[in-house]
């Protein structure tokens, strides 16, 4: 059955840990530092269900990389695919700051290990790192048509039964979705993911292991799906972010659904987990202000008002 179809009949469903301003996808539009460099070049994404987070950080500009085995890639390659980060994890909110446990990640190393200190306003959402030494500036994205829905990803086999993949999750905001898959065994080497990617030039096998988490981030619909539009992973570009179609329930497993499903000449079986489903969410760009400040607004509009325009 297709994912829309199976969760047609369910009503609103969520435990949400953050509040509903936090929901849907953000794009960062700028991060500024405390030695008063910015950034406003990389491309990261910010999706947020009400249970889990995920990420995504890429170079600015087109994909440079061909899709290659990896045997193929050469080290300046390798370190130019070590360079991008994408990550799953569970959020912690206690009011003002959003912290992260657990999850998967590309990268050996937790590269952001701030909480958050979060305040939205409008479209924006600024996040203040508590020692000071970053401030981001994150945009609401348009939604377009479509629910909210969030899945935990628990495995993914292949036809045989080898794990692919355990770990991730999937969500769902309107017409953008993004997919992180964590690897199907924990990395043993110590370091950063760039050095051991270094000494592994070369070698299929463990590079496959390596860099088998991966993230994508693709724009579509919640009928027809949705292609993939950037990502961790070359060989993910312009290919469609996964199958919605072969989902049912566990009977034996209240929450969780299986899907079995062909994609790219391969059979697929993956176990999800439902976090959130908002079949009806619509997120708003404005926020609430005080009656003194909706006042100041109106009596200042002529000059307040002159150069408006939503910037994403």
């Amino acid at each position: 059955m297709q994912l829309n179809q199976l969760l047609a009949a369910l009503p609103a469903s969520t435990d949400s840990k953050v509040p509903d301003w936090m929901l849907g996808c953000f794009r960062r539009r700028c991060i500024s530092f405390a030695n008063g460099l910015s950034d406003d070049q990389t491309q990261v994404y910010w999706l947020q269900c009400g249970g889990f987070t995920l990420d995504l950080r890429l170079p600015p500009g087109p994909e440079p990389l061909a899709a290659k085995a990896w045997a193929d890639y050469s080290a300046d390659e390798l370190a130019l695919l070590a360079a991008r980060e994408g990550w799953q994890a569970e959020t912690l909110w206690d009011g003002q700051a959003l912290a992260w446990e657990g999850g998967v990640s590309l990268q050996l190393h937790n590269p952001w290990p701030e909480p958050a200190l979060l305040q939205r306003i409008g479209n924006c959402m600024m996040e203040f790192a508590p020692s000071g030494a970053y401030v981001e500036d994150w945009r609401l994205q348009p939604p377009g048509p479509g629910p909210l829905l969030g899945l935990r990803l628990l495995e993914e086999r292949d036809a045989s039964g080898q794990l692919r993949h355990q770990g991730g999750g999937l969500i769902i905001a309107g017409e953008v979705a993004a997919l992180v898959r964590g690897r199907a065994e924990p990395i043993d080497a110590q370091g950063r993911l760039a050095a051991v990617a270094a000494d592994l030039v070369g070698q299929a096998e463990p590079l496959g292991r390596l860099f088998g988490c991966d993230t994508a981030l693709a724009r579509g619909d919640w009928q027809q799906g949705y292609q993939v539009q950037c990502t961790t992973h070359p060989g993910r570009m312009d290919q469609p972010l996964l199958s919605l179609q072969g989902f049912s329930w566990l009977e034996d497993a209240p929450g969780q659904l299986l899907q079995r499903c062909e994609e790219n000449g391969e059979q697929i079986e993956r176990r999800w987990l439902l976090d959130t489903w908002l079949p009806d969410w619509q997120p708003q760009a404005a926020t609430t202000q005080s009656a003194a400040a909706a006042d100041w607004f109106a009596q200042e509009s002529a000059t307040l008002t002159r150069c408006l325009q939503r910037l994403d």
